[in-house]
């Protein structure tokens, strides 16, 4: 009976563990579903400004991309060359506004993301534009641009 009981609280334990790691993981970025273009933005951008590697921003990268994140070789670098923006840290919020029609029919987007965080004691704001392609049905960063307007 009590061993019936101490596994019916592990299980119960693992269920709560489960669903709390999933939450913590979209949950602050709206619950964004993870096959639409803004929700790959987010994780390309956490995989650079908050991973110890590019692992992560590679493997959502198109091939193009990838190879220019890899001769960068440390997110310090990418953070400093390709996005021209540093952070201690930062929150990323994709603005979904502009989307029009739905995503799983197209093959391309384009998602603006407002950067806002802290660097050494600054508060700092800023836009980025990233261009996403649909490769063998999965949301690949493209094109990181520095203004959305021009």
């Amino acid at each position: 009976m009590k061993k019936l009981l101490h596994l019916l609280c592990l299980a119960g334990l693992l269920t709560v563990l489960i669903g709390c790691e999933k939450e913590e993981r979209i949950g602050r970025y709206g619950m964004l579903d993870e096959n639409t273009p803004e929700y790959t933005a987010v994780m390309f951008i956490r995989g650079v400004y908050s991973d110890d590697s590019i692992d992560r921003a590679v493997s959502i990268s198109t091939d193009r991309l990838a190879r220019v994140l890899k001769r960068y070789h440390t997110n310090n670098n990418v953070q400093r060359h390709l996005f021209n923006l540093k952070y201690d840290t930062v929150e990323v919020t994709p603005q979904t506004g502009q989307s029009i029609g739905r995503s799983e029919y197209s093959d391309s987007a384009v998602v603006t993301l407002f950067f806002s965080g802290q660097y050494n004691g600054d508060k700092v704001e800023d836009l980025r534009t990233l261009e996403l392609l649909k490769v063998n049905g999965r949301w690949k960063v493209d094109k990181v641009q520095a203004d959305p307007f021009l």
